[in-house]
């Protein structure tokens, strides 16, 4: 669908996705264009804020709404829904309540004005960004706290999970984990790895990488000078990643009550963006640190290793717009905002040169992946993008990148679609990198309902190979994950 002389979207339309669900439903999908491919076993979940509002108050930014996970199982070409918001102690009391309770990181407050707010530093871990099962354990993450473990078959809530001692009470565990497919510290086997954060006046790194069975088989430390404020890493055979986005934190009106902590995050264009690179290999010493211009990256694609040079592939951004106490996030002006854009970084490890070269100039996020790929050398990529080739916009398709030969393929749902992130789900004996099938959720908003769209991952633009339609809206989520056991009924 080409829309060459006008705006792709709707604002009010938009607007409309980012009403709540406050309704958890089970039923068998039904209402199918084209049809679920047989082959296709396993449970798609994602994880989002399903509130945007607490008893009629609305919140003050999207990432501080309650976790609502999505679970989509699929067996024998048919597919059943579950949605379950997570029973942090927060929304529980908060339910009960039916008020805001609790301060949010973004910028939400309680009622009665700072001096309801001052000195109250107690986060609610909302466990809304991503949901990942590994070690036997479906595992609900926030990057600021602990993860909720949950039950996968019925999404009910089980507890806050300390990974089997590996935590304490009030330890961070980062919400974008990845998957090392073929660990060579461990023969072969895959292997977990994520981070926390304890950023201050120098910030603390802590990596943790976990065997299948979720035993811990690493933990190792950097501390680094500076405020980290950092939402995603890289990893390769022989490093972790960090990009140190160049910003200052003013805790004083965060302290006095009268804002969020993420609104005294300030963007320093006149300071370099730091690359940590951390090595996997105990004992974990040799960390090198490089230098290059300002910019922000919430998400990294992908990175991999050549030779003496590392190159990291990142949605980057000039800047990070400052969240403001008195904006509204439903009225975002995207003409106002440079778009976010993909980006290789390749470093250069014998003489410290860092290169950055602009791979996509298409407005793009969420960028993801063949998970047998990560860490390695890979040709395809897919990526939300906005339906325009230039210009800043909500994303309304997906888009795949061939690394190798600079094809691309959009599959648009412009006008009335926005889309979430793409997960890419292998074909069963798959012998080749894009051989499988593209998975997003997408918000109708001519119809306030979502749907998931399954598209072909090697001919995305043809049609989809099936639409699945809900019976209700699933507001904009987050991130999500595949797993190949089937947890239905």
């Amino acid at each position: 669908m080409e829309l060459t002389n006008k705006k792709s979207y709707n604002n009010e339309e938009w607007r409309q996705g980012y009403l709540s669900q406050p309704n958890e439903y089970e039923y068998e999908i039904t209402k199918i264009d084209g049809s679920i491919p047989v082959e296709l076993t396993g449970t798609l979940f994602r994880n989002g804020p399903g509130l945007l509002d607490i008893g009629g108050t609305p919140i003050h930014h999207p990432f501080d709404g309650d976790g609502m996970v999505c679970a989509f199982y699929f067996d024998n070409g048919k597919a059943y829904f579950r949605n379950r918001f997570v029973r942090t102690e927060g929304y529980v009391k908060e339910q009960q309540a039916g008020k805001i309770l609790y301060r949010g990181v973004f910028g939400t407050q309680k009622p009665g004005g700072w001096l309801n707010n001052i000195f109250d530093l107690k986060l609610k871990n909302i466990a809304n960004t991503n949901i990942i099962y590994w070690g036997d354990k479906l595992l609900a993450l926030w990057e600021a706290a602990e993860p909720h473990r949950l039950n996968p078959e019925t999404l009910e809530t089980i507890s806050i999970d300390y990974l089997d001692g590996v935590l304490q009470p009030g330890n961070a565990f980062a919400a974008h984990p990845w998957i090392d497919p073929s660990c060579q510290l461990d023969n072969g086997a895959p292997c977990l790895v994520n981070f926390a954060i304890e950023p201050g006046l120098s910030s603390k790194i802590t990596l943790y990488e976990f065997a299948p069975d979720g035993k811990l088989l690493r933990r190792y430390s950097h501390s680094t000078p500076g405020f980290c404020f950092i939402h995603d890493f890289a990893i390769t055979p022989n490093y972790c990643i960090f990009f140190q986005n160049p910003v200052s934190f003013n805790p004083l009106p965060y302290l006095l009550g009268l804002q969020g902590a993420g609104e005294g995050v300030e963007f320093k264009p006149s300071q370099p963006t730091k690359i940590i690179l951390i090595p996997r290999t105990p004992p974990h010493r040799e960390v090198k640190t490089f230098t290059i211009e300002a910019g922000f990256v919430f998400h990294h694609a992908n990175a991999f290793e050549v030779g003496d040079k590392v190159c990291i592939d990142s949605v980057a951004y000039e800047a990070l717009p400052q969240v403001q106490r008195n904006s509204d996030y439903k009225t975002t002006d995207f003409d106002a905002l440079a778009p976010g854009q993909l980006w290789r970084f390749t470093i250069d490890r014998s003489d410290g040169n860092v290169e950055k070269t602009l791979v996509e100039s298409r407005c793009c996020e969420f960028p993801y992946v063949n998970p047998n790929q990560a860490g390695r050398e890979y040709r395809y990529l897919w990526l939300g993008a906005a339906h325009h080739a230039t210009g800043n916009a909500p994303l309304q398709g997906i888009l795949k990148l061939d690394l190798q030969t600079g094809v691309k393929q959009l599959h648009s749902f412009a006008p009335h679609g926005y889309v979430s992130e793409p997960i890419f789900v292998p074909k069963p004996n798959a012998t080749k990198e894009d051989e499988g099938w593209v998975m997003t959720l997408v918000y109708d908003g001519a119809n306030h309902y979502s749907k998931l769209a399954i598209l072909d991952g090697e001919n995305l633009e043809a049609g989809a190979t099936a639409i699945l339609h809900l019976q209700h809206h699933i507001p904009y989520g987050l991130h999500g994950s595949w797993c190949n056991q089937y947890f239905g009924k």
